[in-house]
């Protein structure tokens, strides 16, 4: 539902998947073969110990261009299975095709999913009218609330302000992952329609929610989870000074996760706090020990210790 009035903003803004969320890796064993058990007992930690109110799974940090759609439907009842009764599970189903995506996104409702994730078609480059019409289908064929996924640096387009205000008006379409970082661009959104915008940048959370944001969908929190929960609250609750603290004592692992692809250092120290993680897939390959040793320098620079 738009708004051409700022009614959107004079109440609080809908938060339809909570406020913290984690693109959850996706755990493997040691050839390389999906690890259920290990998948089930990290949702149970990033929702019980790392405070996330949901999970997205089957997204690119959880390797999904190189999962196939059977391995994606088994990772997503085998997270539901875990921890669907307390957190919400957010299926992943973005692809560059059209019908493939809602054959996924069907999939993924019958697997159990609370939610989609939908991010724009990459690679191909399709013109706005093509991105609308994409996201429209999908958010049509089935019952489930959908979260747009903006990431022009990745998938070569990005969804225009006045595309994300036409797509808000589609009942199912309720949110945005926003990794456009374009804050004018977001704030133009969020105040003309009820979008929920989370940040799909960890570094940039903090500003998001001071130009309507709800949260953050992060990397990071795989390991800050709790600490970004409470900088959150403390900004919902009008006490900017904490939640500033916590914002700059966590950019060195807002910002360190990304030094090499997020997936590789997320793995990595869960390994290195006896988490279910294992390899990863090529053509990622698996971090260095000069990677996981600057790791281990960003975590104590964020006043979190990883194990040696």
């Amino acid at each position: 539902m738009t708004h051409d009035h700022p009614a959107a903003t004079d109440r609080a803004a809908p938060r339809p998947f909570g406020r913290l969320l984690t693109a959850m890796v996706t755990p493997f064993t040691a050839d390389g073969s999906l690890d259920l058990d290990g998948a089930a007992r990290l949702a149970a930690y990033l929702v019980d110990e790392q405070g996330n109110d949901a999970l997205v799974v089957n997204g690119t940090t959880g390797e999904s261009p190189t999962t196939s759609d059977a391995e994606k439907e088994r990772l997503v009842r085998a997270v539901v299975e875990s921890v669907g009764g307390r957190a919400q599970v957010v299926a992943g189903v973005g692809t560059n095709d059209t019908r493939h995506t809602i054959e996924l996104a069907g999939a993924a409702e019958k697997a159990g999913a609370h939610g989609l994730l939908v991010v724009t078609p990459y690679y191909s480059k399709p013109p706005q009218a093509g991105l609308f019409g994409h996201f429209t289908a999908v958010a049509d064929a089935t019952g489930l609330p959908v979260m747009l996924y903006d990431i022009p640096h990745r998938s070569g387009v990005p969804i225009a302000t006045e595309t994300l205000c036409r797509l808000a008006e589609h009942d199912r379409i309720v949110a945005a992952k926003d990794a456009k970082g374009d804050l004018v661009a977001t704030s133009w959104v969020t105040s003309r329609t009820d979008l929920a915008f989370y940040s799909g940048e960890d570094a940039l959370t903090l500003p998001a929610l001071a130009i309507g944001g709800v949260g953050l969908v992060g990397t990071s929190t795989h390991l800050t989870g709790a600490l970004t929960k409470q900088m959150i609250e403390a900004y919902d609750r009008g006490d900017q000074a904490t939640a500033l603290a916590l914002h700059r004592r966590l950019l060195p692992l807002f910002t360190g996760i990304f030094r090499t692809q997020g997936t590789i250092l997320v793995k990595a120290a869960l390994a290195a706090h006896g988490l279910p993680a294992g390899t990863v897939r090529p053509p990622l390959v698996d971090a260095t020990e000069a990677e996981i040793a600057q790791l281990r320098a960003d975590c104590a620079d964020a006043g979190l210790g990883l194990p040696s």
